[in-house]
């Protein structure tokens, strides 16, 4: 019995200044394969796309809670206590949307997660 499998594709992007050494051992192993793009003129800034728009639109203040929280290998509970003793439930429904942050907690997460107080309100 023989199989076949196609093998996977490669895809290698390096930016900035490459040196000629490193483009002829790429073409010396990928051949015609390589391809080669001399600017950037194609790329475009994430945050003015209509995409990021709409999802920044839709993200509450909870979500940012949420995702600096466990950016920061924070559980809930560790939270609260660095919040001066705030129960794990209440993180939690600050997190889902279920009570609003207040503007001196808002404060305070700002300092304890590095972020804008903005992030919060």
């Amino acid at each position: 019995m023989q199989a076949v499998v196609k093998a996977p594709h490669t895809e290698i992007m390096i930016r900035g200044d490459i040196s000629g050494k490193l483009l002829s051992t790429l073409m010396e192993e990928y051949g015609s394969a390589v391809n080669i793009v001399e600017n950037d003129d194609d790329l475009v800034n994430v945050f003015e796309t209509e995409w990021y728009k709409s999802v920044k639109a839709k993200t509450l203040p909870g979500d940012f809670l949420r995702i600096y929280r466990e950016n920061n290998g924070l559980t809930q509970a560790e939270l609260g206590k660095k919040l001066g003793g705030i129960p794990r439930q209440h993180i939690s429904n600050m997190e889902r949307g279920q009570i609003s942050i207040s503007i001196s907690i808002a404060r305070k997460l700002s300092e304890i997660l590095n972020v804008s107080v903005e992030r919060f309100i």
